[in-house]
Order: C-alpha cells, then structure tokens, then sequence
C-alpha cells in the first residue's frame, strides 16, 4: 500500500453504511482539472501541483492540479478554435453543450487557479503575458463569479484554443463521499511567455516537478494525493517532452473510473477498476 494515499478516517464507516444500504451516493457534479506541463533543461517536462489547503472540507492537504467545478455559465458561447464542439462532445462522452462547459472550466479554473490563460487575439495565436493589475482584476473577478468566463473572453476580444488541451482521463468521485465530482483530466503545456503565478486561495504551496519526482514522493509518505491525481502522474512520467505528453492523449482511455465496494467474507473490499494499488480492505462490522 503506498503511503501518500489520501484515505480520511470517515471513509471506512461511509462504506460500510453504502454496502449495508444506508447511505444515498450524493449526485457527482462535473468538474475540469489540467496537468499544466513545461520543457525542462535536459530532463523530463515538469508538472504544475498545488497543495490544497488543509482547511479545505475536500481533499485538505492532499496535491492536485488546477481545476474545479464546471458553472452553468460555462455553456455559453464563446469564440472558439481548435476541434469543434462535436468533436470535443464525442472525445468526452457527453453532448456538445456539456462538452463546452467542461473544456471552458478547463481553462476558467487553469487561469483562476494559476494565472495562465489558454486563449488567444487569433485562433492560431496565444496570450504572451497575462499578469498586471487588469488581468488579475478580470481573475479575480471570475472567482468570484461576477464575470463569466464568456463575458470575459468577449471583454478582451479572446478567442479560446481547445487545441492547446487535450483530454487524458476521467475519475468519478467514489459513490461513498459526501462530496462527488465528475471530473476530465486534461494536458497542456505552458504557453510560451507565460508563467504561473501563486493565487489560489484554496492552495497553501505550488510547485513545478517532474511526475517521477512527484510519484517518488508520494511513495515514501511526504506527498498526499487523491487516486486520481497518482495514478496520472504515473501515466506522464515516460514522456520525454510536453508535446509528447499532449500528443500521447489521444490514445488514452477515458472511460470513467469509479471505485466500487464490494463484500467478500468479512471484508468490504475498495477498489478501483484498472488501479490495485489503491485497494483497501475494511472490516464489514467495524475496526478490529
């Protein structure tokens, strides 16, 4: 069992209480996160991680990616390069107005969260620099929800790049939480001339590392991490390049990834499809 899981003591009683029938599974909500990569002098691409607060009532203390909730307002149309919405819909499994809700939180949450912007004047274009005091107003302001990520595109005459994303994996929030998400991994790299900036108020600490680094340390115990989060570094850490990253994307599996709870004997087993170093095994009347 590796040591960096993020396993909260409530877990195994919720299980417990979801096999005997007593706990309703809350209705997972959609949600976008991006594992933002950058070239490294002559080692592999570095990944962009923040450590979620401890405070936070999900996932305190655990490292993740930018990302976060798809907003209803997210649906609403916006200049648009790169595949169409079609496209996107079929890649993602969902319809078209799904399918530009979630790749438009995609790059919301990546520009709230770490101040980088995939958008640009032209489609074949991208935004350079997205620091000063205007842009931090126009960030700040879409935290909040005062401005749409729509209404700040038009604001600024920006047309979005789905091209620069492409989508890697998608995990389910175990049917168990009290709080569920639907979430699409995507990759990206790091525009040229941007950088990221520490802005998230739901972070205490943002790094730049290597995947391997990263897997490394959640290994010995340092690094908390989700599931989610492990299992995709493991899954960048051979490539050699941001690109290849990016370009590996296509042939990834996005078929939904849930973990399920099953009885054996005395035991509820925890497992999650395709991932068995993160199975549990929870004594079904209690600790021992």
């Amino acid at each position: 069992m590796s040591q960096g899981q993020w396993y909260p003591p409530e877990w195994p009683e919720r299980v417990r209480a979801l096999v005997r029938g007593e706990l309703t599974p809350v209705p997972p909500r959609r949600a976008a996160t991006v594992m933002l990569l950058r070239d490294t002098a002559g080692g592999p691409p570095a990944v962009h991680m923040l450590r979620r607060r401890t405070s936070m009532a999900f996932a305190g203390g655990a490292y993740a990616y930018p990302g976060g909730g798809v907003d209803d307002r997210d649906a609403r149309p916006v200049r648009w390069a790169g595949p169409s919405r079609a496209a996107w819909a079929a890649r993602l499994g969902v319809d078209e107005a799904s399918a530009q809700a979630v790749v438009c939180a995609a790059v919301r949450e990546t520009f709230e969260e770490a101040g980088v912007l995939l958008a640009g004047v032209t489609p074949d274009t991208v935004i350079g620099d997205t620091t000063g005091a205007d842009w931090e107003a126009d960030r700040q302001a879409l935290v909040d929800r005062k401005l749409s990520f729509a209404e700040f595109l038009d604001g600024r005459g920006l047309v979005l790049r789905s091209d620069l994303l492409a989508a890697w994996a998608r995990w389910v929030t175990p049917e168990f939480e009290s709080r569920r998400y639907d979430t699409w991994f995507f990759v990206a790299a790091l525009p040229e001339g941007q950088r990221t900036r520490e802005v998230s108020t739901e972070a205490d600490r943002t790094v730049w590392t290597s995947a391997a680094d990263a897997a490394a340390g959640y290994d010995r115990g340092e690094l908390l991490m989700m599931p989610p989060t492990i299992a995709t570094l493991r899954a960048l850490a051979p490539y050699a390049t941001a690109a290849d990253a990016v370009a590996a994307a296509a042939a990834q599996d996005l078929a939904p990834v849930l973990a399920t709870a099953t009885t054996e004997g005395d035991e509820v087993v925890l497992s999650w499809p395709g991932h068995t170093e993160f199975t549990r095994h929870i004594p079904l009347g209690g600790p021992r």
